[in-house]
């Protein structure tokens, strides 16, 4: 028989050992805030809804999507990273929260490694080179070649300072050698339209935002920034296809929970966040979107990915002198 301090110790023990698998296999007791950084109707929010409704369903609660707008999404992901790390809150993150942020915020809020644990990078959204169409570029060599000729004199537009489509242009000056002339816009509609109407060379759009002047024949499409072709434009070539080594930009979207939530919540979230995002109708209809579906990946994964992406990107930031506190 056990004497009574034995008999408490073997409980202990069962306690200690055990604890991280029995709340895994608890969670979720009550329902989980998913929280967004954009508004209600965005794409990010559209594939927020998208995943808390398939999580619902798995898991047997709610998932409740809290949009927390503004500052580049530094508030909702600061309030993310604030949260108790007991599984109940998980912030939709991208590239922009978790790497442009810390580069072009002074205190963003948060450390992107050490205040949140990734989980996984579920879609990403390629830039497109355009040109007007009048521009007799018919590949990235020839719109180089215009620009060594007239060094600082070609322009590129983006949709502000610190955009995706501004640190795009810088990659690809940094890449070639070549010197172009940033020209931010307030806003993402009127940079495209710049291009379209020939104020600027060029330019480095999200693929969604541009493909429907390029279909119509207003804009050129030179090249796409991701890794692979884009299956909404798979007869324009890569950067890399185009000559353009090691450049590629593909704006990834994913999940994250405060540090500190117990790694078994950590790994059924993953499954279930990877499963999600293999399913058909889920890639149907984030395509539509714009938004191509990435392979699934571990939180180990997710964490290098975050990693390498602030390696590359705060160097060319900083280059950049793109600051948000501007």
């Amino acid at each position: 028989m056990l004497t009574k301090r034995a008999f408490l110790g073997a409980t202990l023990a069962v306690v200690t050992t055990g604890g991280g698998q029995a709340q895994a296999q608890a969670w979720p007791a009550k329902p989980v805030r998913m929280i967004v950084p954009l508004a209600p109707g965005s794409t990010a929010d559209i594939l927020a809804r998208l995943y808390a409704e398939e999580l619902g369903k798995a898991l047997g609660q709610t998932f409740v999507v809290d949009n927390k707008t503004g500052a580049g999404g530094t508030i909702a992901t600061a309030e993310a990273a604030r949260a108790p790390g007991d599984g109940y809150t998980i912030a939709l993150v991208s590239q922009g929260t978790m790497v442009f942020n810390i580069g072009l915020y002074k205190a963003p809020g948060y450390d992107p490694l050490k205040d949140l644990t990734p989980v996984t990078a579920s879609g990403g959204v390629s830039n497109v080179l355009i040109v007007h169409p009048d521009n007799p570029a018919k590949t990235v060599a020839d719109l180089l070649a215009q620009a060594r000729a007239k060094p600082g004199e070609l322009t590129f537009s983006s949709g502000g300072v610190g955009t995706s489509h501004h640190m795009s242009g810088v990659l690809l000056e940094l890449r070639t050698g070549v010197k172009l002339q940033h020209v931010p816009y307030r806003a993402t509609p009127a940079g495209i339209q710049a291009v379209a109407n020939g104020e600027v060379t060029m330019g480095l759009f999200n693929t969604p935002t541009v493909i429907g002047l390029i279909k119509g024949g207003k804009l050129k499409a030179l090249a796409v920034t991701s890794e692979k072709r884009s299956d909404l434009l798979s007869e324009v070539p890569t950067m890399i296809e185009s000559g353009v080594q090691d450049y590629v930009v593909n704006t990834w979207m994913g999940y994250a929970v405060p540090a500190g939530t117990p790694e078994p919540v950590v790994g059924k979230l993953n499954a279930e966040l990877n499963r999600i995002g293999q399913l058909p109708a889920v890639r149907e209809k984030m395509l539509a979107q714009g938004i191509e579906m990435l392979p699934p990946e571990s939180p180990a994964q997710a964490q290098k990915l975050v990693r390498d992406d602030l390696v590359l990107w705060l160097p060319i930031i900083k280059a950049s002198g793109a600051s948000a506190d501007q």
